[in-house]
Protein backbone atom coordinates (compact mmCIF):
# COMPACT_ATOMS: atom_id res chain seq x y z
CA UNK A 1 0.00 0.00 0.00
CA UNK A 2 1.29 3.42 -0.72
CA UNK A 3 0.45 7.26 -1.28
CA UNK A 4 -1.88 7.94 -3.80
CA UNK A 5 -1.47 11.18 -5.99
CA UNK A 6 -3.94 14.28 -4.84
CA UNK A 7 -5.47 12.06 -1.70
CA UNK A 8 -3.80 13.62 1.74
CA UNK A 9 -5.11 12.42 5.68
CA UNK A 10 -8.53 13.99 6.32
CA UNK A 11 -10.04 13.70 2.54
CA UNK A 12 -13.28 11.97 2.62
CA UNK A 13 -14.71 8.89 0.44
CA UNK A 14 -14.56 10.94 -2.69
CA UNK A 15 -11.18 11.70 -3.11
CA UNK A 16 -10.07 8.32 -1.59
CA UNK A 17 -12.53 6.38 -4.45
CA UNK A 18 -10.47 9.10 -6.92
CA UNK A 19 -6.80 7.36 -5.35
CA UNK A 20 -7.62 4.16 -5.42
CA UNK A 21 -9.72 4.04 -8.64
CA UNK A 22 -6.30 5.87 -10.69
CA UNK A 23 -4.24 3.16 -9.08
CA UNK A 24 -6.42 0.51 -9.55
CA UNK A 25 -6.79 1.84 -13.44
CA UNK A 26 -3.06 2.20 -13.97
CA UNK A 27 -2.38 -1.19 -12.40
CA UNK A 28 -0.98 0.54 -9.49
CA UNK A 29 -2.69 -1.92 -7.45
CA UNK A 30 -2.53 -5.15 -9.53
CA UNK A 31 -5.78 -7.46 -10.02
CA UNK A 32 -5.95 -9.78 -6.97
CA UNK A 33 -4.39 -7.03 -4.16
CA UNK A 34 -6.07 -7.09 -1.25
CA UNK A 35 -7.68 -3.94 0.29
CA UNK A 36 -8.40 -4.59 4.10
CA UNK A 37 -10.29 -1.84 5.25
CA UNK A 38 -7.81 -0.66 8.27
CA UNK A 39 -4.89 -0.72 6.15
CA UNK A 40 -6.18 1.37 4.22
CA UNK A 41 -7.83 3.85 6.63
CA UNK A 42 -4.15 4.10 7.75
CA UNK A 43 -2.32 5.08 4.76
CA UNK A 44 -5.39 7.79 4.36
CA UNK A 45 -5.74 9.00 7.56
CA UNK A 46 -9.19 8.25 7.06
CA UNK A 47 -11.97 6.40 9.29
CA UNK A 48 -12.67 2.62 7.66
CA UNK A 49 -16.33 3.94 7.62
CA UNK A 50 -14.82 6.43 4.51
CA UNK A 51 -12.82 3.56 3.33
CA UNK A 52 -15.68 1.35 3.34
CA UNK A 53 -18.09 4.04 1.84
CA UNK A 54 -14.89 4.36 -1.18
CA UNK A 55 -14.66 0.84 -1.83
CA UNK A 56 -18.53 0.16 -1.98
CA UNK A 57 -18.25 2.86 -4.63
CA UNK A 58 -15.81 1.30 -6.56
CA UNK A 59 -17.18 -2.46 -6.35
CA UNK A 60 -20.44 -1.25 -7.70
CA UNK A 61 -18.23 -0.14 -11.20
CA UNK A 62 -16.73 -3.82 -11.09
CA UNK A 63 -13.28 -2.66 -10.02
CA UNK A 64 -13.21 -4.17 -6.68
CA UNK A 65 -14.43 -7.53 -4.89
CA UNK A 66 -15.69 -7.69 -1.66
CA UNK A 67 -14.14 -10.49 0.71
CA UNK A 68 -15.96 -10.08 3.72
CA UNK A 69 -16.91 -6.67 6.04
CA UNK A 70 -13.71 -6.04 6.22
CA UNK A 71 -11.94 -6.51 3.46
CA UNK A 72 -11.82 -6.09 -0.61
CA UNK A 73 -9.60 -6.69 -3.49
CA UNK A 74 -8.79 -5.14 -6.83
CA UNK A 75 -11.05 -7.16 -9.26
CA UNK A 76 -9.63 -9.16 -11.84
CA UNK A 77 -11.93 -9.13 -15.37
CA UNK A 78 -11.17 -11.77 -17.20
CA UNK A 79 -10.78 -11.77 -21.24
CA UNK A 80 -13.84 -13.60 -22.62
CA UNK A 81 -15.70 -10.50 -21.18
CA UNK A 82 -14.33 -8.18 -23.63
CA UNK A 83 -16.90 -9.03 -26.66
CA UNK A 84 -19.63 -8.55 -24.00
CA UNK A 85 -18.17 -4.86 -22.76
CA UNK A 86 -17.18 -3.74 -26.58
CA UNK A 87 -21.26 -4.55 -27.32
CA UNK A 88 -22.82 -2.73 -24.24
CA UNK A 89 -20.33 0.08 -24.41
CA UNK A 90 -20.95 0.84 -28.58
CA UNK A 91 -24.84 0.92 -27.94
CA UNK A 92 -24.03 3.25 -24.55
CA UNK A 93 -21.90 5.36 -26.31
CA UNK A 94 -23.83 5.68 -29.79
CA UNK A 95 -26.78 6.86 -27.26
CA UNK A 96 -24.69 9.47 -26.24
CA UNK A 97 -23.33 10.99 -29.77
CA UNK A 98 -26.93 11.03 -30.94
CA UNK A 99 -27.88 13.30 -28.06
CA UNK A 100 -25.09 15.14 -28.52
CA UNK A 101 -24.69 15.57 -31.98
CA UNK A 102 -24.79 19.50 -33.59
CA UNK A 103 -26.10 20.25 -30.04
CA UNK A 104 -22.37 20.76 -28.59
CA UNK A 105 -21.55 24.69 -26.95
CA UNK A 106 -18.24 26.45 -28.01
CA UNK A 107 -17.49 26.28 -24.56
CA UNK A 108 -18.20 22.62 -24.32
CA UNK A 109 -16.11 21.61 -27.62
CA UNK A 110 -12.95 23.78 -25.90
CA UNK A 111 -13.34 21.41 -22.78
CA UNK A 112 -13.07 18.09 -24.55
CA UNK A 113 -10.71 19.50 -26.95
CA UNK A 114 -8.27 20.37 -23.92
CA UNK A 115 -8.81 17.31 -22.75
CA UNK A 116 -7.58 15.56 -25.79
CA UNK A 117 -4.63 17.42 -25.04
CA UNK A 118 -4.11 16.20 -21.44
CA UNK A 119 -4.35 12.74 -23.43
CA UNK A 120 -1.90 13.61 -25.88
CA UNK A 121 0.85 14.41 -22.91
CA UNK A 122 0.02 11.57 -21.38
CA UNK A 123 0.14 9.39 -24.33
CA UNK A 124 3.71 10.12 -24.36
CA UNK A 125 4.33 9.42 -21.04
CA UNK A 126 2.65 6.72 -19.25
CA UNK A 127 0.66 4.48 -21.27
CA UNK A 128 -1.44 3.51 -17.80
CA UNK A 129 -2.26 7.18 -17.56
CA UNK A 130 -3.26 7.34 -21.19
CA UNK A 131 -5.98 4.59 -21.00
CA UNK A 132 -7.23 6.24 -17.92
CA UNK A 133 -7.27 9.92 -19.76
CA UNK A 134 -8.71 7.95 -23.27
CA UNK A 135 -11.56 6.61 -20.75
CA UNK A 136 -11.93 9.73 -19.23
CA UNK A 137 -12.67 11.34 -22.49
CA UNK A 138 -15.72 9.31 -22.67
CA UNK A 139 -16.83 9.60 -19.36
CA UNK A 140 -16.81 13.30 -20.15
CA UNK A 141 -18.87 12.83 -23.45
CA UNK A 142 -21.43 11.23 -21.15
CA UNK A 143 -21.60 13.76 -18.86
CA UNK A 144 -22.46 16.61 -21.20
CA UNK A 145 -25.70 14.93 -22.04
CA UNK A 146 -27.18 15.56 -18.78
CA UNK A 147 -28.02 12.54 -17.88
CA UNK A 148 -27.14 11.11 -14.88
CA UNK A 149 -28.11 7.64 -15.50
CA UNK A 150 -26.45 7.38 -18.32
CA UNK A 151 -23.27 8.70 -17.09
CA UNK A 152 -23.54 6.20 -14.62
CA UNK A 153 -23.78 3.73 -16.90
CA UNK A 154 -20.82 4.71 -19.25
CA UNK A 155 -18.65 5.46 -16.10
CA UNK A 156 -19.01 1.81 -15.32
CA UNK A 157 -18.15 0.06 -18.13
CA UNK A 158 -15.55 2.12 -19.14
CA UNK A 159 -13.97 1.68 -15.88
CA UNK A 160 -14.36 -1.95 -16.56
CA UNK A 161 -13.03 -2.21 -19.92
CA UNK A 162 -9.87 -0.01 -18.60
CA UNK A 163 -8.87 -2.78 -16.14
CA UNK A 164 -8.41 -5.43 -19.61
CA UNK A 165 -6.97 -2.40 -21.29
CA UNK A 166 -4.21 -1.26 -19.29
CA UNK A 167 -2.41 -5.15 -19.44
CA UNK A 168 -2.95 -5.08 -23.25
CA UNK A 169 -2.72 -2.20 -24.94
CA UNK A 170 0.00 -1.64 -27.30
CA UNK A 171 2.20 1.30 -26.99
CA UNK A 172 1.28 3.11 -30.53
CA UNK A 173 -2.33 2.97 -29.44
CA UNK A 174 -2.94 6.12 -27.64
CA UNK A 175 -1.28 8.09 -30.55
CA UNK A 176 -4.07 6.50 -32.34
CA UNK A 177 -6.91 7.52 -29.62
CA UNK A 178 -6.14 11.24 -29.71
CA UNK A 179 -6.74 11.32 -33.57
CA UNK A 180 -9.62 9.30 -33.36
CA UNK A 181 -11.16 11.32 -30.57
CA UNK A 182 -10.25 14.79 -32.52
CA UNK A 183 -12.45 13.02 -35.39
CA UNK A 184 -15.25 12.27 -33.18
CA UNK A 185 -15.45 16.02 -32.04
CA UNK A 186 -15.81 17.33 -34.99
CA UNK A 187 -18.48 14.69 -36.81
CA UNK A 188 -19.97 15.31 -33.26
CA UNK A 189 -20.31 19.23 -34.15
CA UNK A 190 -20.54 18.63 -37.40
CA UNK A 191 -24.88 17.64 -36.96
CA UNK A 192 -24.23 14.34 -38.84
CA UNK A 193 -25.56 12.07 -36.70
CA UNK A 194 -25.12 8.73 -38.57
CA UNK A 195 -21.79 9.58 -39.26
CA UNK A 196 -20.72 10.26 -35.61
CA UNK A 197 -22.23 7.21 -34.21
CA UNK A 198 -20.69 4.68 -36.68
CA UNK A 199 -17.23 6.68 -35.90
CA UNK A 200 -18.28 6.46 -31.81
CA UNK A 201 -18.50 2.24 -32.92
CA UNK A 202 -15.60 1.90 -34.89
CA UNK A 203 -13.38 3.97 -32.85
CA UNK A 204 -14.37 1.26 -29.73
CA UNK A 205 -14.07 -1.54 -32.19
CA UNK A 206 -10.51 -0.20 -33.00
CA UNK A 207 -9.58 0.06 -29.46
CA UNK A 208 -10.25 -3.39 -28.73
CA UNK A 209 -8.18 -4.41 -31.25
CA UNK A 210 -5.44 -2.52 -30.93
CA UNK A 211 -5.29 -4.17 -27.26
CA UNK A 212 -5.32 -7.34 -29.37
CA UNK A 213 -8.42 -8.60 -27.48
CA UNK A 214 -10.72 -8.59 -30.48
CA UNK A 215 -10.17 -9.37 -34.26
CA UNK A 216 -9.54 -6.62 -36.83
CA UNK A 217 -12.65 -4.59 -37.12
CA UNK A 218 -14.62 -4.37 -40.30
CA UNK A 219 -14.34 -1.13 -41.99
CA UNK A 220 -17.85 0.94 -42.02
CA UNK A 221 -17.20 2.12 -45.49
CA UNK A 222 -17.42 6.13 -45.33
CA UNK A 223 -17.52 6.79 -41.74
CA UNK A 224 -14.62 4.26 -40.78
CA UNK A 225 -11.97 6.52 -38.72
CA UNK A 226 -8.76 7.56 -40.23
Amino acid sequence: MRAYAGVRPGDGPDKVYRGLRQAIIEQALSPGTRLPEDRVASQFGVSRTVVRTALERLGSEGLVDRINNRSARVAAIGLEAAEDLLAVRQGLEAMVVSRLTGRLTPEQIDRLQRHIAREELGSSLNQAEAVRLSGEFHVLLAELTGSVLLTRYVSDVVSRASLILTGHTLPHSSSCAVREHLALIELIAGGDAVAAQASMRAHLAQVAWRAQLLPAPKEEGPHRLP
